[in-house]
């Protein structure tokens, strides 16, 4: 079975993306916040990070800076998850090396096809 890691600060998005991603046969482990995703990415070397890029203490950028420097998280792959979608966000998102971006609210339909596409390596970054 995969893991996916699932960093999102808000209990009503990681409901809907868990019961999306169980469904779709992934281990889902979740977080809150970047900091505690750094250790729960190194100890569980999941097959995709789902990261919301404003979070409480630390932010999805600084956390991706952070998974990027560490030679043991540096290659797993991480999808921005946001609510802005304006281009500046997108650039930015972009420009911070995440693998993917996926904005809220999320598109059930096709959300569970681009995770799996990460995860089988089918897109790159």
């Amino acid at each position: 079975m995969k893991t996916i890691l699932l960093v999102e600060d808000n209990e009503r998005n990681r409901k809907l993306v868990r019961t999306i991603l169980e469904f779709r046969g992934y281990e889902v482990i979740e977080c809150d916040d970047g900091a505690p995703s750094l250790e729960l990415a190194r100890a569980h070397k999941p097959s995709l990070v789902l990261m919301d890029i404003q979070l409480p203490t630390m932010d999805g950028i600084t956390a991706l800076g952070r998974l990027r420097a560490d030679p043991d998280t540096a290659a797993i792959p991480v999808i921005a998850v946001t609510a802005s979608v304006t281009p500046g966000e997108r650039d930015r998102v972009a420009a911070a090396g995440f693998n993917g971006y996926v904005s809220k609210p999320i598109d059930v339909s096709t959300f569970g096809e681009m995770v799996d596409r990460h995860v089988t390596g089918e897109v790159k970054a």
